[in-house]
C-alpha cells in the first residue's frame, strides 16, 4: 500500500508533494494546541511513539516503522519546527516541546506508549518518563545515555565536538548556516557525525536538509538549539536532575564511534533510575537509526518485553 494523506496541512509547511514516499504508512496533520503537527502512522496494537533527532525528521525512522508496525501502532511525528509540522516563531523550550508530545498523545487518544527516541528527541523522551511516567511504558534512548552524567574533565574534550551548536544557536549565524547556499553545516553534521556513508544516501541527506531551506524552519532549528538543546546540556552538567528519579524501564544505546558521546563517562545514573541499562554498540555512530534500523528494532522489542 502506498502512502495515504489525510488531515489539514498548514499553509506554512512544505508542500506534501516534496515528502518522501514510504509504502504502507499514512500521513495526517493534527491540531495540537494550535500547532499543526504532521504524523506518520502504521499498524495496530500497543502504541509506539518515535521521536526523531536533529537535523532529521520522520524519515529517520523509515527502516523502523514497518517492522515495528507488524504488531504495534507506530506513531511517528515531525516535532515542532521540523519536517512537515508547523514552524512557529516560538515554543522551542523544554516545557513546550514536552507539552507538544503529551498533547499529541491526548489528541490521538493514546494513554500510554512505548517511546523510541534519538538525539534531542531522546531528551524529550527522558522528560516524558520523569514528568509523565504514566504516559511512557518504556523508553529506548539513542545518542543520550541519561541525565545524570557526573562532571569529568574528559567531558570538555567531548564538548569540543559540539562547536556547531554555537553557530546554530546564534540568531545571526544559525538560520543562514542551516538554510542558505549549499547548506554545508547540516550536510556536514549528517555526514561527518555518521560512520557509514553508504547507509545515508545523497537522496536521504537532501530529504533531511530540504525543509531547512524554508526560513521559518531554519529559525526553528536555531531556536531549538538555543532554547532547548544547549540549556539541557548545561542543566545536565550542573546536576539539575540529581533530585529526579526515573521509574520508566529504559535502555540507552550509544554508538561506539559516536564522537558526541564518550563510553568512559556513562556512570552516575545508578541512584536515579530503577530500571536503566546503557549499551555501547560496536561499529556504530551517532546516526545509528539510519545505520542499523534492524538493531534498533531488536533492542526495542527486547525492551517492550522487559517493560511488560
Amino acid at each position: 500500500m502506498d502512502d495515504a494523506v489525510s488531515g489539514g496541512r498548514s499553509a506554512s509547511t512544505p508542500p506534501a508533494a516534496t515528502m518522501p514516499a514510504l509504502a504502507g504508512v499514512t500521513h495526517r496533520w493534527v491540531d495540537v494546541d494550535g500547532l499543526s503537527m504532521h504524523v506518520v502512522e502504521q499498524g495496530s496494537g500497543d502504541p509506539v511513539l518515535l521521536l526523531h533527532g536533529f537535523p532529521e525528521h520522520w524519515w529517520e525512522w523509515r527502516g523502523v516503522i514497518g517492522p515495528l508496525a507488524a504488531d504495534h501502532h507506530v506513531v511517528c511525528p515531525d516535532l515542532r519546527g521540523c519536517g512537515w509540522t508547523d514552524a512557529p516563531p516560538d515554543g522551542y523550550t523544554h516545557d513546550r516541546l514536552l507539552a507538544d508530545v503529551v498533547g499529541l498523545l491526548d489528541v490521538l487518544g493514546i494513554d500510554r506508549a512505548h517511546v523510541v527516541a534519538h538525539d534531542w528527541g531522546a531528551l524529550v523522551g527522558f522528560h516524558l518518563g520523569l514528568e509523565h511516567p504514566d504516559r511512557a511504558v518504556s523508553l529506548l534512548s539513542m545518542g543520550v545515555p541519561h541525565l545524570w552524567l557526573r562532571f569529568d574533565p574528559r567531558l570538555l574534550l567531548m564538548l569540543r565536538h559540539t562547536w556547531f551548536q554555537v553557530v546554530i544557536a546564534s540568531r545571526l549565524s544559525g538560520p543562514p548556516a542551516l538554510s542558505r547556499g549549499r547548506q554545508r553545516l547540516p550536510r556536514h553534521l549528517l555526514r561527518e557525525y555518521g560512520d557509514d556513508r553508504a547507509v545515508m544516501t545523497e537522496a536521504d541527506v537532501e530529504t533531511y536538509v530540504a525543509p531547512l531551506r524554508q526560513p521559518a524552519r531554519a529559525r526553528a532549528g536555531s531556536a531549538l538549539c538555543r532554547d532547548f538543546v544547549r540549556r539541557e546540556l548545561w542543566s545536565v552538567l550542573r546536576g539539575a536532575y540529581r533530585d529526579r528519579y526515573l521509574t520508566t524501564p529504559t535502555a540507552a544505546l550509544l554508538g561506539e564511534n559516536d564522537i558526541l558521546s564518550d563510553p568512559a563517562l556513562l556512570g552516575g545514573y545508578e541512584a536515579h533510575a530503577s530500571d536503566l541499562t546503557v549499551e555501547v554498540l560496536p561499529g556504530m555512530s551517532h546516526f545509528l537509526v539510519d545505520e542499523r534500523p534492524d538493531v534498533v528494532v531488536e533492542r526495542a522489542r527486547a525492551l517492550f518485553v522487559r517493560a511488560a
